[in-house]
């Protein structure tokens, strides 16, 4: 799960161009203002390309996408 957490980080550091994105794999990124809308569909296109899952946008529930942490485990499930 480490090298899919590495990849996440990498991920959310290209789309909002931040470095320190993912130090903290329990930070909120909607809740801190990481995430907005339009690079939480980048990250959501780049994932699927990335890892070969299928995120339907109409079952995206951001709760569970919030954290490095929770979107490791998404991806997991949805490999």
């Amino acid at each position: 799960m480490d090298d899919i957490k590495e990849k996440i980080v990498g991920i959310l550091q290209d789309v909002t161009g931040l470095d320190n994105v993912g130090q903290d794999a329990d930070q909120d990124l909607f809740k801190d203002g990481v995430l907005d809308s339009m690079a939480t569909v980048e990250v959501l296109v780049t994932l699927q390309d990335d890892f070969g899952i299928q995120v339907p946008v109409s079952e995206f529930d951001r709760s569970q996408w919030s954290t490095v942490n929770k979107i490791a485990q998404r991806v997991q499930e949805l490999e």
